[in-house]
């Protein structure tokens, strides 16, 4: 089997712009993309590019320009090879773009094997609960009215992304513990907003209310504070999402005792192949390795392989909680009454992409 084509179909993504702290924007007019691969026996592999921060054109260049020419040609079952060339190329080329190849190419050997990739990775579980994942809200009465929404829901994890404001943040993280009780699972991401003092007092807050985790309360520039940060703190902590050289960058988190827990999903890291390999480093080291959200429908799906196929996962995230990351696929992942999402169960990615919707909204194809 060979590649014989590498094309990558742009359409349409209208959503009402949101934003978390940090100033992160997302939503408004963007470009979604279908990176599809074809082969000489006429089996294809999909995977998303875009999300809704940043759209499939920030990334389709590159990836028709550098990794296209390189893996023409190529046996597409040689994904740890092809991986690895393509690594090479991350000075030029977005882990975005080289995650959505990673994936499509896993897309394609699941296909051939007539199993969902969670089988070929070495299926653990089939089911997984599910948090809800806050997007920004003016008041902490706002984001305690969210949670116990979602409590009622029968999901039992919520995560807060707060203002980035230490005072601020605190007052929104007992808001919510007080408005949930003892019964739902908190955890607190800070998206990097803050210095060492700051957080430290955060932390210190936030482990008096009982949260699970404290999530990027400094940048990943910051080992030297994470270290001191880890040190005076019971609660754990979760670093890495962005740790410079992903996959390669993760033994020096580990060795210096900077982060409790690894992150990562295969939009940030790179791929299915190189996720995989972190989430077992971490099992090796007695860690969790929580997965981040994928940015986009069909990255959630190749991240909810990966964590039917790993014991040191605790929870699929779902950010934002309103859905609106959900776009493109005929049925997207749903999360039940008791809080639970499931293992695919059909070959490849095991989700069908909405080509209807695709044709209404195409813009481009580019190859």
């Amino acid at each position: 089997m060979k590649i014989t084509d590498v094309k990558i179909t742009m359409f349409k993504w209208n959503i009402a712009p949101w934003r978390t702290g940090g100033r992160m924007a997302f939503g408004g007019q963007k470009l979604l993309g279908i990176v599809t691969i074809g082969t000489d026996e006429g089996v294809e592999g999909h995977s998303f590019l875009g999300s809704s921060r940043q759209g499939a054109d920030a990334f389709a260049g590159p990836l028709l320009e550098f990794i296209k020419p390189m893996i023409m040609g190529r046996n597409p079952m040689d994904i740890g090879a092809i991986w690895r060339d393509m690594w090479k190329q991350n000075r030029s080329v977005s882990t975005n773009a080289i995650g959505a190849v990673d994936v499509a190419l896993w897309d394609i050997a699941g296909k051939v094997a007539g199993l969902p990739i969670h089988r070929l990775l070495g299926t653990c579980r089939d089911q997984i609960p599910a948090y809800s994942s806050t997007a920004w809200h003016e008041t902490a009465e706002e984001y305690a009215e969210e949670a116990l929404s979602f409590q009622s829901m029968g999901w039992t994890a919520h995560k807060i992304h707060p203002h980035g404001d230490p005072k601020t943040d605190v007052k929104i993280c007992e808001a919510v513990r007080k408005a949930v009780g003892d019964d739902m699972t908190l955890m607190l991401d800070s998206m990097w907003a803050y210095g060492y003092e700051d957080a430290l007092r955060v932390g210190r807050a936030i482990e008096g209310l009982d949260y699970f985790w404290y999530e990027d309360p400094l940048v990943e520039e910051d080992i030297y504070n994470y270290v001191k940060l880890k040190s005076k703190l019971d609660i754990p902590i979760m670093a890495t999402e962005y740790a410079p050289g992903r996959l390669y960058g993760m033994a020096q988190w580990i060795l210096n005792y900077a982060t409790d827990m690894l992150r990562g999903d295969v939009a940030v890291t790179g791929g299915i192949t190189p996720l995989v390999k972190i989430a077992h480093i971490a099992e090796g080291f007695g860690m969790k390795c929580e997965l981040h959200h994928g940015g986009n429908s069909l990255n959630n799906v190749a991240n909810l392989h990966i964590m039917m196929a790993m014991h040191n996962c605790d929870f699929y995230e779902v950010f934002p909680a309103t859905g609106a990351n959900k776009y493109g696929l005929v049925e997207d992942i749903e999360v039940d009454g008791q809080g639970l999402v499931y293992a695919p169960t059909k070959p490849g990615l095991g989700y069908e992409i909405d080509w209807e919707l695709v044709k209404r909204e195409q813009e481009q194809v580019v190859s």
